[in-house]
């Protein structure tokens, strides 16, 4: 049972990208927050940085849309070689149809859900999906408070995909600590992006550290 730490480079220094990427090298993946101003009340980058990112990142980009219109936009993501291309159910036409574009060009495909979405209706679908991303925040900023009332529909996928047998990580995004990732991992999650948890130390100390907590109380349940 693999802990995934995935810094959110939302929390790292704009101007320095590639050095940023340097200093998360012990994580497992970049997460790499492409936000709209539409989708969400914030902008951030779109596909020529991180396809910039992509060239220089010295680990994997786990890139999450936080974007309208993704059945037209993530597999240009997919192209450009990023690892993991995730897209909101939220603003999806058809997530399964996305999901089958973006593993045939060979990205692992991702399905976020809002803290108010449920998660009933997935369930018989996760086979189409790689990674379920359970937001514990509204997205759109960083920095927010971990919202502790998502773990119940954290568990209910754990439960479900534990039954598929398959390899779907299940990835919790938003007010991330040593103390929260404690709540989340024992709630059935395996794959963390943390953002100003990480940076605003010593970036590997702080995933030794993530990763430490993770692994403690993922394996006592």
């Amino acid at each position: 049972m693999s802990t995934r730490i995935n810094p959110s480079i939302l929390a790292a220094d704009f101007a320095n990208f590639e050095r940023e990427l340097g200093r998360i090298s012990t994580a497992d993946l970049a997460h790499v927050d492409v936000m709209d101003n539409h989708f969400v009340p914030n902008l951030t980058f779109g596909l020529p940085m991180v396809e910039r990112l992509q060239q220089v990142s010295p680990i994997p980009l786990d890139v999450h849309l936080m974007i309208d219109d993704p059945d037209r936009w993530a597999p240009g993501y997919a192209e450009v070689g990023a690892f993991s291309v995730t897209f909101h159910a939220e603003a999806a036409a058809d997530p399964v149809a996305l999901a089958r574009t973006l593993r045939s060009i060979g990205a692992r495909a991702g399905l976020a859900l809002k803290p108010g979405t449920d998660a009933t209706d997935y369930l018989p679908l996760l086979h189409e999906f790689d990674q379920i991303l359970v937001m514990t925040v509204e997205p759109g900023f960083g920095g927010q408070s971990f919202d502790q009332s998502t773990m119940p529909k954290l568990q209910l996928l754990s439960d479900a995909v534990k039954k598929t047998g398959l390899d779907i990580w299940l990835q919790v995004d938003g007010g991330i600590t040593a103390d929260t990732i404690q709540i989340a991992a024992a709630a059935g999650a395996d794959t963390f992006v943390a953002g100003s948890s990480v940076f605003r130390g010593e970036p590997a100390e702080q995933i030794a550290l993530l990763r430490a907590a993770a692994n403690e109380h993922r394996h006592a349940h």
